[in-house]
């Protein structure tokens, strides 16, 4: 037997923990010496052996057997069991790590999984490497459903690699546009406006779908996928599904591609207007309902446009909305027609008896009506005529005494009123109504015996700044301020009282304004006119005041005359008022 030294002893044991020092987070070969439910007893050649899950094989553990040789990576020589630490999923990402490496390297595309989501991108497998994949280099364009890329093993290119840290960043948009930037030059050079070509949808937005066309993407914008109104591509398209369109813009410099389908179908506003003549009634259905009106679908391809205010006779203010739903078939008239702006006026009201031209045959002006206040504006009263009709009384024809303001003021909701009808205009869809006009004008009655350029006596109502408010048999007046006296120091409102009696003369009358304009001026130059021409000029020695004063003591001694014949004769208009 062959004598060992105590310092060649010494020397073997430090050689062995060298060894282990070395095999301590490195990838070896073992040889599976067992196999127990489910995990492996591997044998690395150390002192003892280690078990390894046989999850970690993945799909090949079903073919495992006693004697296989495995790569493990040897992670402790001893855990608390005194077994070695092994794991097959550190040997596989170990050995991944070389070989991305060198791809890395030489610039080579690498084979990976997406399998995660994370936030800012995902996580991609490369053989048991674990890759981060930002969102931004996914695609060369945005897309917002990525789950068809999910699960499938396709190419990446690695951008950066930390074996420290254990980070690797990969690009699939790399590759892609390495690809297209091929596939696209060879396309380009045979494509043309009006070609009719096969792609697959890739993406889908809210203003269309993009195509792959063979490396080179198109759009087909929302409006050029079908002739019938589409709210979303989606519910004609869908990703992957393969389509036939036709190229109908394509710029060389920017290389972009406008796509089309509905081109390949004719189109239905050829005949539109020989098909949907003006006044014809026919059936649509309803497709979509905004603000202003709804659409209406009249044929495959060609809607009609309702506007709000040809849907009801009645009701103008309500919403499209409360009146029609989508998806419900209504029978409408056509209006117009513009094929070049491919534009149809539809009509849902001309489909149905036109109540105003109803009640225009059913009543006349002058009639009195009864109705109930509906309702009740800053300008005047709403009257029920009929279920569906208002009539309108404006506030200036409320009272022909009371001022507009003050008698709408008098008025409440819900009460049942009289009024007379003024006038039924159908075409306007208007029927105006008046209160007052159900008695006799005052102002007509009393205005009937008084001209421009009579003198009158008036009593003062109400003293102003501006003059001064009078009553005239019951006709309201005004004299001016400057029109009170020809004397400009006696132009003073507040020198006349409320009550008072005053003579002046009318200067207009108005009976539209029902006003009565007077002037306590003209009728004095009146009289100083009259009293000159009775008295001649002052050439025989009285002075004008003299003449003056003498013609108003005979003016005055004429008036005593007159008031016995005055009453007299109204005490005889009294008693044939009394025998009446």
């Amino acid at each position: 037997m062959t004598e060992i030294k105590f310092e060649d002893f010494g020397t073997l044991l430090e050689e062995s923990f060298a060894k282990k020092e070395n095999l301590e987070g490195s990838v070896v070969k073992g040889t599976i010496i067992a196999l127990d439910g489910d995990t492996a007893t591997v044998d690395v050649g150390l002192k003892s052996e280690g078990r390894v899950s046989l999850k970690e094989f993945g799909a090949a553990a079903s073919d495992l057997k006693v004697g296989d040789k495995v790569d493990v990576y040897i992670d402790r020589y001893e855990d608390k069991d005194g077994l070695a630490v092994l794991s097959r999923e550190k040997a596989r990402r170990e050995e991944s790590w070389k070989i991305l490496e060198k791809a890395l390297e030489k610039n080579e595309k690498v084979t990976g999984t997406i399998f995660g989501r994370v936030k800012g991108g995902f996580t991609v497998d490369l053989d048991g490497a674990i890759a981060f994949l930002p969102g931004s280099q996914i695609d060369a364009r945005p897309i917002r459903d990525i789950s068809a890329l999910m699960g499938t093993p396709q190419p990446f290119l690695i951008l950066k690699m930390d074996r420290i840290r254990g980070n690797i960043v990969v690009s699939r948009r790399a590759i892609l546009e390495e690809t297209r930037a091929e596939q696209r030059s060879e396309i380009m050079k045979t494509m043309e406006e009006g070609q009719i070509v096969e792609g697959v949808v890739k993406n889908i937005t809210d203003y269309g779908a993009f195509i792959d066309l063979g490396g080179v993407d198109g759009l087909l914008h929302v409006t050029d996928i079908s002739w019938k109104r589409i709210n979303h591509p989606s519910e004609t398209l869908s990703i992957g599904q393969t389509v036939k369109v036709q190229i109908i813009r394509f710029n060389k410099e920017t290389q972009r591609i406008s796509l089309g389908m509905k081109q390949l179908e004719s189109d239905p506003w050829e005949n539109a207007a020989e098909k949907f003549p003006v006044g014809k009634v026919c059936t649509g259905r309803v497709t979509n309902i905004t603000e202003y009106g709804a659409f209406v679908e009249l044929d495959e391809g060609i809607e009609g446009l309702v506007h709000v205010s040809e849907m009801s006779w009645v009701k103008k203010n309500t919403h499209p909305g409360k009146l029609v739903s989508t998806s419900q078939e209504v029978e409408v008239m056509v209006l117009d027609v513009d094929t070049q702006k491919r534009r149809i006026s539809l009509g849902i009201k001309q489909t149905q008896a036109n109540p105003w031209e109803a009640y225009k045959e059913a009543h006349t002006a002058g009639e009195e009506i009864e109705g109930e206040i509906r309702n009740i504006t800053e300008f005047g009263l709403f009257i029920a005529l009929t279920d569906e009709l208002d009539g309108m009384i404006h506030m200036s024809d409320l009272s022909w005494e009371t001022p507009a303001e003050e008698a709408i003021k008098e008025y409440k909701k819900g009460t049942v009123i009289k009024a007379k009808i003024l006038d039924i205009d159908a075409e306007k869809e208007r029927i105006a109504l008046g209160v007052k006009q159900l008695t006799k004008d005052p102002f007509e009655g009393a205005s009937k015996n008084v001209k421009k350029g009579d003198v009158v006596t008036t009593v003062v109502t109400n003293i102003l700044d501006n003059g001064v408010e009078i009553d005239l048999n019951g006709m309201k007046g005004f004299i001016k301020k400057a029109d009170l006296s020809r004397e400009r120091a006696e132009q003073r409102p507040e020198r006349f009282a409320v009550g008072e009696k005053v003579d002046a003369k009318v200067t207009q009358l108005d009976s539209k304004s029902r006003k009565v304009t007077l002037s306590i001026k003209a009728r004095e130059i009146e009289e100083e006119k009259q009293a000159l021409s009775e008295f001649g000029s002052t050439d025989s020695g009285a002075s004008l005041g003299d003449i003056l004063g003498a013609a108003l003591a005979k003016k005055k001694s004429a008036k005593k005359a007159e008031k016995p014949a005055e009453k007299k004769a109204t005490k005889a208009k009294k008693k044939e008022e009394v025998e009446e």
